[in-house]
């Protein structure tokens, strides 16, 4: 199958070369010059443009940072036409950026128009996930074009859910990474208490993992440096999910919440400190680098 791949920074990147490894022929594309070249080298063709990756394409995918990005690859702007105007009517769209449920909605809206399919597909598994080929898929949009998706989605993860119509993948994605980042704040509180008893963290942590407060930092990405040998925090947070970004998904969450009159005051507490940490400097860093805010000075 011929696909074109938009993005391939730290997770489009891995999800891109499984494709290629499964026999795909690929042409991908991202504003990094240096995440082209890291592809480039597996073998990735690499387009010059977003809109040269489209030639004889039948899936289009993108992996972009945010809402803003995505309007203006697929919309347009500054006057310029954006990629929506230029795929092939039949073609199928997977956006598997974390962005708002309505732009995911306006873009499957205005695909349709065009005879353009569009599913919402965002992930999670995280940069290791995404390596392994193991991510879990949340996706939005009409159940037989997750069927058309589904032979190229199972290349990438080991998990696919319909979580219903346009949109709900994106909400089912910013419900679990506002639980995510709470999780990674109780998680690095715990950890930095029994530390400033004494205790050792990789016993604390083990104990903790196969007890009533075991979870997924826990079991695959502990944010003490040393615990995890292949955990971001014992890398200098390098890699990973940033903390920007778990800061954006933290804000569409409470954008979310605001909008449907849900109440979330841990999910808010979480992106307050998110916030905080981000402005301490800590931005580009793993978002498991929160255990920052609450270690032990000295």
């Amino acid at each position: 199958m011929k696909i074109a791949f938009i993005g391939v920074g730290h997770m489009g990147g891995p999800m891109a070369l499984n494709l290629h490894k499964a026999g795909h022929v690929l042409s991908a594309f991202d504003l990094s010059a240096e995440a082209c070249k890291k592809l480039a080298e597996e073998g990735v063709p690499i387009a010059a443009s977003a809109a040269d990756t489209l030639a004889g394409a039948e899936v289009v995918i993108s992996m972009l940072p945010a809402s803003q990005h995505v309007e203006s690859l697929y919309f347009g702007s500054e006057g310029q036409p954006g990629l929506l105007e230029r795929i092939a009517p039949g073609t199928l769209v997977i956006d598997s950026s974390t962005i708002a449920a309505a732009t995911s909605r306006k873009l499957a809206q205005a695909g349709a128009k065009r005879g353009v399919a569009v599913i919402d597909a965002p992930v999670s598994g995280g940069t290791g996930g995404a390596i392994a080929g193991t991510l879990t898929f949340m996706v939005g949009g009409a159940a037989a074009d997750l069927e058309r998706a589904r032979p190229v989605l199972e290349k990438m993860g080991a998990n696919i859910f319909h979580a219903g119509e346009a949109g709900a993948g994106q909400t089912a994605k910013i419900c679990n990474n506002m639980l995510l980042g709470i999780l990674m704040i109780g998680t690095s509180e715990a950890i930095a208490l029994g530390v400033a008893n004494g205790l050792d963290p990789k016993v604390l942590s083990e104990i903790m993992r196969r007890s009533s407060g075991g979870n997924w930092a826990l079991e695959k990405y502990n944010p003490l440096p040393g615990v995890m040998e292949n955990a971001p925090a014992s890398k200098g947070y390098a890699g990973g999910f940033g903390t920007d970004l778990m800061l954006k998904d933290l804000g569409l969450a409470q954008e979310n919440a605001a909008a449907v009159r849900a109440s979330t005051p841990l999910g808010g507490l979480a992106r307050n400190l998110y916030a905080a940490h981000s402005l301490a400097g800590n931005g580009v860093l793993d978002f498991s680098s929160v255990i920052k805010l609450v270690q032990k000075a000295g």
